[in-house]
């Protein structure tokens, strides 16, 4: 587990430490209030990844073709 604020990471760091965080809680070889730290932080790095894999889908939905299937540019997205 690091020290770095979720919101700092990006998703790639967000995932890798996802990752370790499940497979030390997975291995059960943690005292219970280590726990219960390690699985806070997976539920924020969860949230993390989620919103990041939004965004992308959202950039990736606005972008436009032009008749040749070639892009154009994007459209405004509306950030809810």
């Amino acid at each position: 587990m690091t020290d770095t604020p979720v919101d700092d990471l990006t998703f790639e760091q967000a995932m890798e430490e996802l990752e370790r965080v499940v497979a030390r809680l997975e291995r059960g070889e943690v005292a219970l209030e280590e726990s219960i730290a390690l699985y806070e932080r997976g539920a924020a790095l969860k949230k993390r990844c989620e919103a990041k894999l939004k965004d992308a889908e959202e950039k990736v939905a606005a972008i436009t073709l032009d008749g040749a299937g070639q892009p154009t540019g994007t459209t405004p997205v509306d950030p809810k």
